[in-house]
């Protein structure tokens, strides 16, 4: 099977071409596991898909390959009952554009850059991206500026395959992520095939997001995977091999992590928040510690310039 650039994601196609590919995208670098449901939604399909249970490649792919949806696909039940229970909202694509926006003018010091807003829509820049005149804001310096989406879903911010309100493609050129922004750079400017893998490493290396449900964290994985066959696609003429797959699937599983954004660990563990309780006295405050999992329970990331994981709470409480 030729595993090539196509709007739908769906597991059973990524377990064809390679099953350790997939493994990886389900990969949990905290518990050293794979991430886990942690949504009662699929329970109906017996007892492993439980909201506390792991998430493995059998359990979505053959039979139930189109199991896991987008939430444009997903029924309107289904979609009122996530916002309802999880706060799972979904962001037009045209609102994280003009976030996006905000960013990139802090950024480079102007607006506009690489699109130019136009109500619920944009006209994308045609020109190439330029850089400021100083040693701070080269392209490679854009590149590995780190940037974060929260609670992130299926990822629209880091990148926009397709319209989360109608579920229509953007074509590349239109695209509006964090991500997008960083590969089309490294397009414009990398040397040779070489240089544009470099930094298109560095590019995937530099963004991070956390997520508790695992459906919706899969579904972002996969969306910043494909992402890195269309641009390969649009700026070498040819897709990736397993190897450059499998390295870009092994930064998501550490950048695009499973966690109880209240706790700073795996979602439904025991992990409780440090707390700050008020006396009886107005005049008093004092802090009431609680007990707490070893802090190699919390969910830990990468740092990859530093080359060292480090935990997401340390940097949270200034720590690291």
């Amino acid at each position: 099977m030729q595993f090539e650039e196509k709007l739908d994601v769906i597991e059973e196609d990524i377990a064809q071409y390679s099953q350790e590919l997939l493994d990886i995208l389900l990969k949990d670098r905290t518990t050293n596991e794979n991430i886990i449901w942690a949504t009662n939604d699929y329970t109906p399909h017996g007892e492993l898909y439980a909201a506390t249970e792991q998430i493995y490649a059998s359990l979505i792919t053959g039979v139930h390959s189109k199991l896991i949806q987008p939430r444009v696909a997903k029924a309107h039940e289904q979609k009122n009952s996530r916002t309802r229970d999880k706060a799972e909202v979904f962001t037009p694509s045209w609102i994280c554009n003009a976030q996006n926006n905000l960013v990139d003018e802090h950024w480079f010091g102007r607006p506009n850059v690489f699109n130019t807003q136009q109500g619920n829509t944009w006209t994308a820049e045609t020109q190439k991206i330029l850089f400021p005149e100083d040693k701070q804001h080269t392209w490679k310096g854009y590149v590995d500026a780190r940037r974060i989406e929260v609670s992130c879903g299926e990822a629209p911010y880091l990148v926009s395959r397709y319209d989360t309100v109608t579920g229509e493609p953007i074509e590349l050129l239109c695209r509006i992520g964090l991500l997008d922004r960083k590969l089309r750079v490294v397009t414009e400017n990398a040397a040779n095939e070489t240089e544009w893998l470099k930094w298109a490493y560095r590019a995937y290396e530099s963004i991070y997001g956390f997520e508790f449900q695992g459906d919706s964290l899969l579904l972002a994985r996969e969306n910043l995977l494909y992402t890195f066959i269309d641009y390969m696609g649009y700026a070498l003429d040819r897709t990736p091999t397993l190897a450059e797959l499998k390295k870009i699937a092994t930064i998501l599983s550490w950048n695009l992590w499973q966690m109880d954004g209240l706790t700073y660990g795996p979602p439904l563990c025991d992990i409780q928040k440090e707390m700050e309780q008020l006396s009886l006295f107005d005049f008093m405050e004092v802090e009431t510690p609680i007990v707490q999992k070893p802090a190699q329970s919390r969910c830990k990331i990468k740092d990859w310039r530093a080359r060292t994981t480090i935990e997401y709470y340390s940097l949270i409480k200034g720590e690291s």
